[in-house]
Formats: structure tokens, C-alpha cells, sequence
């Protein structure tokens, strides 16, 4: 008789508890066939709301919708089985009230079997996030650069360089951890920035453009597989070009078609006329 080993998903409070003791390596998925390629090599997939830019060819992330992001978290969550999902709430999802990010929230996690919910905002979101833990939803805060507050921020502009906006990331990150966050996203912050937060908070910071000090990392995998594009953060390392590859195979595929080398359905089969 041969016994398989249970393969158990990796918990929230497992990431929590990495502080201080390992790097979380996180990065973001939309799709079955990608997530199942990650999941024996990360900590944590993001279903982000990036999707809308990578997935979509949006401009930005401003129009995804709850229901298309849940579907997209469910086909990751069916393709994966241990690393720790999260999916990220669409802007417009969560602002209103902590009583209609909360209805939003449990509408995505029931509806795609997701860990944990991501959410941007300043200290004022923070109710939120506290509501939103009481009731059995996990969150994962985001800070800094805030791309759902791109029209509030005038554009994707790097956050933290005069001390009065650095002190006030500082107070939005302690505000969430406060409320029950269990890990905060720092985005596009200096890197004097990120390792001060770092060091002041009790759980996990996830970098993405900000200081390597912190205690994880994200990044958009199209980003890092040569898929995005001209459109690739200067601070997101190529580490293949898969889209060489993807555009060689279909162009070779384009040149059998027109030059007819497919073979029959009985050589594929070995049927003998």
C-alpha cells in the first residue's frame, strides 16, 4: 500500500511567524497554468489587482471588478496546493464602510477559497482592516505607494523622500498592524524608509520596490518572465525571456501551417488504411 503525504497550504499565521526568522518569497498570478508552475517554490501567490494592467491590457487597476478578480483567485487557488493565497480587493470594494468591505470580502473569499484579502489605504482604513479581522476575514495591508490612489497621488510617483510623508507611511503601516493586519506591502518607498518600518513592526513587511531590508518580496511575475512588455518596473529583475520564446514557438508554428507540415490524424493515431 503506498501512503501519500498530505500537502497542507501554508497558513497566514505561518507567515506571520516568519518574521525574523526567513524571507517571504511571494509573487502575483492570474491563471491556472502559471500558478501551478509557482506553487512549489513560493510562500504566498497575490492575486492582484495588477491583473487588470497584465491580464487585461487596462491602462491601469482602477476598473477590475470583485467578480473578475474572485475568478481569477479561484482558478489559481484550484491549480495550487500549498502556498498561502491572497487576492486583492478592487478599488471602490472596500472604501465605502468596513460593514461593505466586509460583505465585498467574504463574497471574493467564499467565492474563490482564497486565505486572505489584500487592501490599500492610509491609517484611515484601518477600522477596516480591524473589522474585517474580528470577522474572520485575514488582511494584508498595503502602503506607500498606493496604486488605487493613483489620482489621489498624481500618478505611480515613488512615496517617502520629505519626512513628513515618510512619517506618515510609518503611522499608516503601525496603524494596520495595530487593527490585526497580518503583514504589510510596502510599495515603491526609499529604502531608508522600508528598513525603519521594518524594524518597527512586529510582522512581516513585503517589499515591492522598496528596501531589500524587508522581510519579503513581491513582484509581478510578468515582470520577472519578460512578459510585460516595455512596461517593466526598474526595480523588478528579468530573469527569463519567456516571451522570446512564447513569440519563436508561435511564429514556427504560423510557418507549418503555411507550409503544411502537420501530420494526418491516422499517423497521430497509427491507424492503417
Amino acid at each position: 500500500m503506498s501512503v501519500h503525504a498530505e500537502v497542507r497550504r501554508i497558513s497566514v499565521p505561518q507567515l506571520t511567524a516568519y518574521k525574523g526568522q526567513k524571507k517571504l518569497a511571494a509573487l502575483t498570478a492570474y491563471s491556472a497554468p502559471i500558478a501551478r508552475l509557482l506553487d512549489a517554490h513560493l510562500d504566498m501567490i497575490l492575486v492582484g489587482d495588477s491583473t487588470a494592467m497584465v491580464g487585461y491590457g487596462m491602462p491601469d487597476t482602477l476598473s477590475i471588478t470583485a467578480e473578475m478578480l474572485t475568478a481569477h483567485a479561484k482558478a489559481v487557488v484550484n491549480a495550487t496546493q500549498r502556498v498561502c493565497v491572497v487576492v486583492d480587493m478592487p478599488f471602490g470594494s472596500y472604501q465605502e464602510s468596513p460593514e461593505a468591505a466586509f460583505r465585498n470580502a467574504v463574497a471574493m473569499v467564499a467565492g474563490s477559497g482564497v486565505q486572505a484579502v489584500k487592501i490599500e489605504g492610509p491609517a484611515a482604513l484601518a477600522p477596516t482592516t480591524r473589522f474585517m479581522v474580528e470577522r474572520g476575514i485575514p488582511v494584508l495591508a498595503h502602503v506607500g505607494l498606493m496604486p488605487q490612489y493613483m489620482n489621489v497621488m498624481g500618478g505611480f510617483k515613488a512615496q517617502g523622500f520629505s519626512e513628513e510623508v515618510a512619517e506618515r507611511i510609518v503611522e499608516d503601516a503601525l496603524a494596520h498592524q495595530e487593527a490585526g493586519a497580518f503583514a504589510v506591502v510596502l510599495e515603491g518607498i526609499t529604502e531608508a524608509l522600508g528598513r525603519r518600518i521594518t524594524e518597527t513592526l512586529s510582522i512581516p513587511t513585503i517589499g515591492i520596490g522598496a528596501s531589500p531590508a524587508c522581510d519579503g518580496q513581491i513582484l509581478v511575475t510578468e515582470d520577472i518572465l519578460g512578459l510585460s512588455g516595455s512596461r517593466i518596473p526598474k526595480f523588478a529583475k528579468q530573469f527569463a525571456d519567456v516571451g522570446s520564446v512564447i513569440s519563436n514557438a508561435a511564429q514556427q508554428y504560423a510557418d507549418d501551417v503555411r507550409e503544411g507540415r502537420f501530420p494526418s490524424l491516422e499517423h497521430c493515431f497509427g491507424v492503417k488504411k
